[in-house]
């Protein structure tokens, strides 16, 4: 197992990796908007932007893109924010199509409303 670790982000405050790689998959852990620079009561869009910002730093320190992203999950306070997630995501991945599940919780860490979590594949 690989620990993978963006230089462009904070190391983890918990006892985990950004990503790590086994074989030619990239597992991702759970990624909330940005602390240092979103706060909780910012709006839905600025969090996924957030996530989705950092999301791509870690797939890149993995040799990734969103193009190489198998699966997602998504976890978002309530179904209100669905139909803006749906939008944001069909604009971060564009035709590609991983496999999803998008999974209404009553609440995040810090009060959050989007958590994302990816599997990619490292090709060649």
């Amino acid at each position: 197992m690989e620990s993978i670790q963006s230089c462009e982000l904070p190391a983890p405050a918990g006892h985990y990796s950004q990503a790590v790689a086994a074989g030619s998959l990239v597992f991702l852990s759970g990624i909330l908007p940005a602390r240092d620079s979103v706060d909780p009561t910012a709006s839905f869009e600025a969090q996924c932007a957030s996530v989705f910002d950092q999301a791509d730093k870690v797939l890149r320190a993995a040799g990734c893109g969103f193009q190489d992203v198998v699966q997602c999950t998504a976890y978002i306070v309530g179904v209100d924010g669905w139909p803006l997630f749906n939008g944001i995501y069909a604009e971060v991945f564009g035709a590609h199509k991983p496999a999803r599940a998008v999974v209404p919780v009553p609440g995040l860490h810090y009060g959050y409303l989007v958590e994302v979590q990816l599997v990619a594949q490292r090709r060649g």
